[in-house]
């Protein structure tokens, strides 16, 4: 078996990107065979949970506040609203709820209380809990794993050298901050990034060497085509190719042996071929629902009829780490501590998110 290595360089990891195809596909299946059931993939299904209202600059999003993209916002939804879409995800094949909320940071305060019940509840629901909202302390993140969460989705998004060209609100440490966060406890850590925003392949490469040197690597790496919204500074970014979809997808498999790489946003522009393609190269994850947040993603019905025409099956829930237990709010060991961190603001000016921001 391939052994698995913290050590990739950016100039390893572009030699094997630039692989002759066939010979890129060979290697990828090879390993994902070793280390996967390559027949079976896990249905995620990802909820907004508070959309819009965003105060980052990230160029790619819909949701920032700044940006004229027509997202209707909406309030913190309630525990029963998210239970009940949770059991119709669980009913079309879903083992895992990502649950989203447009925040720069955690607060402490009745909103984290309601995302901890929220946790609770689901969890509850014998479903994988994962959350993505924002950067997040220590005790936060205890708090979290205290009431069941599965996993903690905080992306890189790109190099650390192209972050800065896409984000000024929030420094690249910070993601690994939170990171680092999160491992002080038994959640799992779910961080990737997205292709297709003017990036170069040394920029795609460097992200990935971000992510495989994490010691433990990642247990989940989505990887997102970008889908441009109009409004968004990135809204003129022509789609990428598939190839390169499926090339990062395997390169992704090889320097991450153990991780499941899950086939993310972008997905409407994908054919089924070109998805199979992916699922051979080692992704072994979709996002299920007609929305990913606020960008379009295919019918969940669509979705099963392609896993019947390849011969797949949805992955169970806990199938890589046993269910965490829930303890109740009253019974609770990490209390808030009201903290304020001082997350940083880097402060220099992107002109096309400036320009953006501007437009009407």
């Amino acid at each position: 078996m391939t052994p698995s290595r913290n050590n990739w360089t950016k100039e390893e990891i572009m030699a094997i990107y630039q692989k002759p195809m066939m010979d890129l596909l060979y290697e990828a299946a090879t390993i994902h065979r070793e280390r996967h059931d390559p027949n079976v993939v896990q249905v995620s299904t990802l909820l907004s949970i508070k959309t819009g209202g965003c105060p980052e600059d990230c160029g790619y999003c819909p949701q920032a506040a700044r940006y004229h993209t027509n997202v209707e916002g909406n309030d913190l939804m309630s525990v029963q609203q998210v239970k009940a879409q949770a059991l119709r995800a669980k009913s079309s094949g879903s083992s895992r709820v990502c649950m989203g909320a447009a925040w720069r940071n955690v607060k402490d305060g009745p909103e984290f209380d309601q995302v901890l019940e929220m946790v609770r509840t689901l969890n509850k629901l014998d479903m994988e809990v994962c959350c993505t909202l924002g950067m997040l302390t220590e005790n936060q993140a205890l708090r979290l794993a205290e009431a069941g969460l599965y996993a903690y989705n905080h992306n890189l998004d790109s190099s650390e050298e192209y972050y800065k060209e896409v984000i000024s609100t929030r420094a690249f440490d910070d993601r690994l901050k939170t990171i680092e966060n999160v491992r002080k406890t038994n959640v799992t850590v779910c961080s990737g990034g997205i292709i297709g925003m003017g990036e170069s392949l040394e920029d795609r490469a460097g992200m990935l060497v971000a992510l495989s040197t994490l010691n433990p690597q990642p247990e989940s790496v989505p990887i997102n085509a970008l889908v441009a919204v109009e409004g968004t500074p990135l809204e003129d970014q022509k789609p990428i190719e598939i190839w390169d979809m499926i090339r990062m997808v395997a390169t992704t498999r090889i320097v991450m042996p153990e991780t499941q790489v899950r086939l993310s946003a972008g997905r409407t522009e994908m054919s089924r071929e070109g998805q199979a393609l992916c699922f051979f190269a080692g992704a072994n994850s979709i996002f299920a629902g007609d929305k990913l947040l606020t960008t379009p993603n295919p019918d969940v019905n669509d979705d099963m009829k392609m896993f019947e025409l390849l011969g797949l099956v949805p992955q169970k829930p806990f199938v890589k780490m046993e269910q965490p237990k829930t303890v109740e709010a009253e019974d609770s060991q990490w209390q808030a501590l009201g903290e304020k961190p001082k997350w940083s603001r880097p402060g220099h000016i992107i002109e096309r998110n400036k320009e953006a921001s501007l437009k009407k």
